[in-house]
């Protein structure tokens, strides 16, 4: 491969934010921004075709532990709602073990998704860390169009401030997707946080697809265990911000209903983000079934959680059992939101109906 030829985002670096106002060094002066290191730069390589690979569930290892909830056994943990999404104080993420970093991936598994406050230890240890804690969960995922730390294309970056422009087209800036649910092995088990955030606003909105599937009909369940969707990635990498689509996009077929390689529970696998058509059916009848279950996971509020950030927070969830949006109601305040994704690929949808054979 050549040489990289990275662009470094086009706009000037504004001061520490970590609540929303820049921390002042001595009276007319600004400290320097601490994670400008992890500003993104936008590079020029090619990537190839992801290859298929075999994928062992790092929450499978922890079926056989004793006590597969040990490594909260010093935390404070709250339950966000009944069955979807908890918060956790007392747990320093960058401190587990290979086995509790297993028992971490069945617990979020099972909860759909986990918030993990003061991991200040783990944001500093910076992207090398990043990286190395991302592969035990699986091969690292790398974007192709979005910016990345100097050096360090596996992890995705988020950036806005008060040069950046907001989508004002749409109602709503809520979007709710499950991550590159194009490709043949989409992302599992994801890993997200904030470097800068504002003071208020930017929050993340969770929704259980477990949830979402059961509250349904059974005669409507059984109807969409046989059924199959087109996920495609082109839409989405017309328009990119660096300039440069590093990955050619691919579309990809996968089971409507899939079911989890470690819980077995099943879950609802269509997104209005990146799900395209039901395999087929007429463009009309897809609409009307693909709309019905958009629509469906957009007003569940009994199955949604909301994130609201605080400064040093991670986020951990399950790509194959939940949909997310990020909010972005924050533009007023000329503020900085700057975070860091690291997101292992997973195994390919397994159907819930057993019979459904995937094309190779």
């Amino acid at each position: 491969m050549s040489t990289t030829i990275t662009t470094t985002i086009p706009q000037a670096v504004s001061p520490l934010v970590l609540n929303g106002t820049p921390k002042k060094k001595s009276e007319g002066t600004e400290e320097p921004y601490r994670y400008a290191h992890l500003m993104p730069v936008y590079s020029k390589d090619k990537y190839p075709p992801l290859q298929p690979f075999e994928h062992v569930d790092a929450g499978s290892r922890a079926l056989s532990h004793p006590n597969p909830r040990a490594f909260l056994d010093s935390a404070n943990v709250v339950e966000l709602t009944p069955w979807l999404g908890s918060d956790v104080r007392g747990c320093n993420l960058a401190a587990l073990t290979p086995d509790q970093k297993d028992e971490l991936a069945l617990e979020v598994a099972r909860r759909g998704v986990l918030v993990f406050r003061d991991q200040q230890d783990f944001i500093d240890r910076g992207p090398g860390f990043y990286t190395e804690w991302g592969r035990h969960f699986g091969p690292l995922h790398i974007h192709p169009t979005s910016g990345h730390p100097e050096g360090h294309p596996e992890i995705h970056l988020v950036f806005k401030d008060a040069n950046s422009r907001f989508n004002t087209d749409n109602l709503s800036t809520t979007v709710w997707h499950s991550d590159f649910s194009f490709e043949l092995q989409p992302p599992g088990l994801t890993t997200f946080f904030l470097l800068s955030q504002p003071k208020v606003g930017g929050d993340t909105l969770y929704s259980s697809q477990v949830k979402n599937l059961q509250t349904l009909s059974p005669v409507m369940q059984d109807f969409l265990r046989t059924l199959k969707a087109t996920h495609s990635g082109f839409d989405s990498l017309r328009s990119t911000k660096g300039g440069v689509v590093r990955r050619d996009p691919i579309e990809t077929v996968h089971p409507v209903v899939r079911r989890h390689p470690v819980t077995g529970e099943e879950a609802l696998y269509v997104n209005k983000q990146f799900t395209r058509r039901i395999v087929g059916m007429k463009r009309e009848e897809s609409d009307l079934l693909l709309n019905f279950l958009y629509d469906h996971i957009a007003k569940s509020g009994d199955h949604q959680a909301r994130i609201k950030w605080e400064p040093m927070s991670m986020v951990l969830w399950d790509n194959r059992v939940t949909a997310h949006s990020a909010i972005s109601d924050y533009s007023q305040q000329k503020a900085r939101r700057h975070g860091a994704r690291i997101t292992p690929q997973a195994e390919r949808p397994i159907p819930a109906l057993t019979s459904m054979k995937m094309e190779d």
